[in-house]
């Protein structure tokens, strides 16, 4: 859509993309331009959503010293997330930016280098590595088998499983949406006099499919940052498999 052939070309799902992330900066910096010691209006919701991430997150996964670490980062993937998928429910934008798997690849990535980071920087690359995958107090046999397996669950499988989950749940949202409302508009303009009656029915599907995208919307980025936090505790207690 614009800047076609050139490195810097922009589709429509990349405007989306866009948009969505200086939304999100824009209601941040409004929510704390100005803040109050009793927080009211946006800023309440923002710091509602903050203390969700920092306490049923970070603190109760990490613990309240690791969680108060690592809370920017996983606060920023959390709604990060958020509001990219938002716009697969507003009219005119239809469609997560995350239903293509670029940006949650990306996040999926973030969240790989800081755990291994995390893990490596206390054990050592070496010890790291073999806390990780050297399942304590088995039957020597057992390894040739046991250290592919928590080899490819480690290292390939968590941030394979992030990306996919978080891009294949919002673009199987999208497609049910534009299956539910195309019927509709099928049913009212297209189909024949007697199909009429259906559209009703796909109408009321199409939005009761919306709010339960909306729980879906936040159960994902709910899901992602949780899992990214999980991911950094089984780092720093690698040695305690």
């Amino acid at each position: 859509m614009l800047f076609e052939g050139t490195p810097f070309e922009l589709d429509r799902l990349m405007l989306i993309r866009i948009l969505m992330s200086a939304v999100l900066v824009i209601v941040m910096l409004a929510a704390f331009r100005r803040p109050q010691l009793v927080p009211r209006g946006l800023q309440n919701v923002a710091e509602s959503g903050l203390v969700f991430v920092k306490e049923q997150i970070c603190d109760e996964v990490l613990g309240k010293e690791s969680g108060r670490k690592f809370f920017p980062l996983i606060a920023s993937i959390f709604f990060a997330v958020l509001f990219l998928n938002i716009s697969g429910v507003i009219p005119g934008l239809n469609i997560s930016s995350n239903a293509r798997i670029g940006m949650p690849l990306v996040l999926a990535v973030v969240a790989y280098i800081t755990f291994n980071y995390v893990g490596i920087k206390k054990y050592g690359f070496l010890k790291y590595m073999r806390s990780s995958i050297v399942v304590p107090n088995v039957p020597p046999a057992l390894h040739v088998l046991l250290i592919p397996i928590e080899f490819i669950s480690t290292f390939v499988l968590r941030p394979f499983t992030l990306t996919v989950r978080l891009m294949a749940n919002m673009l199987a949202g999208h497609i049910m949406l534009v299956l539910f409302f195309s019927a509709t508009q099928f049913f009212l303009f297209d189909a024949v006099s007697w199909m009429k009656v259906f559209s009703p029915f796909s109408l009321l599907a199409g939005f009761g499919f919306t709010l339960f995208e909306l729980l879906v919307v936040f159960l994902q980025a709910y899901v992602f940052a949780l899992l990214t936090a999980v991911y950094i505790g089984l780092a720093q207690h690698a040695d305690s498999h």
